[in-house]
């Protein structure tokens, strides 16, 4: 099930409106939904005291400001108090250990060139990691498209994180503090490939179905 991203609960003193951004494709499409879902009912929050809870370390200060702007110049909001989501914050205390399941975030497109993705696990992209994109996970990534950004899986030190994709022809990819560039050569195979660590190198062989990773 995917996780509600935007969440309006009311407490004694006045609202909590929480972001979960692991709904969100990255920071422009949580802004974008976080502004037409509030500014539907701009009336409803003139003068009110708020409480905003996200995953703050995720968000850069250019997103923090844009959302001060839009809550005290466009809603006219008394007052905002921003709140880590502890929820989150109790997860990534943890050290993401998970290869074939646990946390895993789906991006139903391609990454786009000047795109920054990270997450704290898996993640699945449906569509094309483009050149001049960054895709940075704790787990696996897994490119279901043409890889020919730049990847970084099991970011934490997890060198059992592999990347997959159908098209393989980074920039650059890592593991963990192993990285490998793409092979300057102008056959590509037509085949899917996987990148992983093995004797403290990177190597990157075809994938066969049914073989353990």
């Amino acid at each position: 099930m995917k996780p509600t991203g935007i969440t309006i609960k009311g407490y004694s003193e006045g609202l909590n409106i929480v972001i979960n951004l692991d709904a969100f494709e990255d920071e422009r499409h949580m802004l974008h939904m976080f502004k037409g879902k509030l500014k539907s009912s701009k009336k409803f929050y003139k003068n009110s005291s708020l409480i905003l809870t996200t995953q703050l370390n995720e968000l850069s200060d250019k997103a923090i400001n844009e959302i001060k702007a839009f809550l005290y110049n466009v809603l006219e909001v008394k007052e905002c108090t921003f709140k880590e989501f502890q929820e989150f914050e109790e997860v990534k205390k943890k050290k993401f250990n998970g290869i074939y399941e646990g946390r895993t975030k789906f991006i139903r497109k391609s990454v786009r060139s000047g795109q920054v993705i990270n997450y704290n696990g898996n993640i699945v992209i449906i569509g094309d990691v483009n050149p001049g994109a960054e895709v940075t996970a704790q787990g696996n990534i897994i490119v279901m498209g043409s890889l020919k950004g730049v990847v970084h899986a099991g970011c934490n030190g997890n060198h059992s994180a592999i990347i997959a994709a159908f098209n393989m022809q980074p920039a650059l990819v890592r593991i963990g503090e192993y990285i490998s560039r793409s092979p300057e050569e102008e056959f590509k195979p037509n085949y899917p490939e996987v990148v992983k660590v093995k004797n403290g190198q990177i190597i990157i062989e075809p994938y066969l179905p049914n073989k353990f990773l």
